[in-house]
């Protein structure tokens, strides 16, 4: 009852909540499309290449998703380059990817700001959220839920069936970027809220504990998005009280939830036959 006095009393703590709310939805909804797609690991490189655009947003002054959004996708487009012209792996080239372009991103932001800064970046602190971030962050995330919604149909043949795609006319190679897109959107809307070591965790842990259970895609993305805004909540709770960092609370509720839903699903709680995404 104190906390949701508080967050009558208090703005910052209202805006932290729906912030929560707003990256949990996000989160869990473009979660499911890199699980399903099979990029979990490139969502890791992803979410640490967009630093550099962050340091340099910082430094330039203009707003910050610009900056990670450019990064972002010059390593999606490095990675696929080094792949197709060289022997290195694509595990191998996101690997060289991800830690070259966060090694430039912390030097940049060690140059140009605290380590107190570096630190909420990379780890999120949700209770600082200011003003021009909050909303920022909210808009970022309705666009992203409106590109998805827009283009749901092509999204989810080309993620189930890239053959028959290519064969209806779809771009494959556009709506590959177009994922790493809203990727790159989604990395710099929860920056604030689990930091970038994070955000992959609330991108892949929610999505993965909804695979165990859901039927159909959009299903899937409901109950990844609920999960994920529930662990956002409940880690903005267990935060303010004990006073730990928002992002690694908010992470380890998603995945106590997974593990939960894990072992009920072991046991057959959840009825899988006939399952069909």
């Amino acid at each position: 009852m104190e906390f949701l006095q508080h967050l009558l009393d208090y703005k910052f703590l209202s805006n932290a909540l729906i912030i929560s709310i707003v990256v949990g939805i996000v989160c869990g909804t473009v979660g499911c499309l890199i699980v399903l797609r099979g990029l979990s690991l490139m969502g890791d490189a992803m979410s640490h290449a967009v630093l550099p655009g962050v340091a340099l947003s910082f430094l330039f002054g203009i707003p910050m998703f610009i900056g990670a959004l450019v990064t972002g996708m010059i390593a999606s487009i490095f990675i696929g380059f080094i792949t197709k012209n060289s022997k290195t792996k694509p595990d191998a080239a996101i690997g060289i990817s991800f830690t070259a372009f966060l090694a430039i991103g912390v030097i940049l932001i060690s140059l140009i700001n605290s380590t107190t800064d570096l630190y909420h970046i990379l780890f999120g602190n949700l209770l600082a959220v200011t003003q021009s971030t909050f909303w920022s962050t909210v808009i970022v995330g309705i666009i992203v839920m409106i590109l998805i919604i827009v283009f749901y149909r092509p999204l989810m043949i080309s993620t189930f069936d890239p053959v028959f795609s290519r064969m209806s006319g779809l771009n494959t190679t556009f709506i590959h970027y177009f994922v790493m897109l809203l990727l790159s959107l989604v990395t710099v809307a929860s920056i604030q809220t689990v930091g970038i070591i994070l955000v992959v965790a609330l991108l892949i842990t929610p999505a993965s504990a909804a695979f165990l259970i859901a039927k159909k895609l959009h299903t899937m993305m409901i109950i990844s998005s609920l999960i994920s805004t529930i662990s956002a909540i409940v880690g903005l709770y267990i935060s303010y009280i004990y006073n730990i960092p928002s992002g690694a609370t908010i992470v380890f509720c998603a995945f106590m939830i997974y593990i939960v839903i894990f072992i009920l699903s072991k046991l057959q709680f959840f009825n899988r036959k006939g399952q069909k995404i």
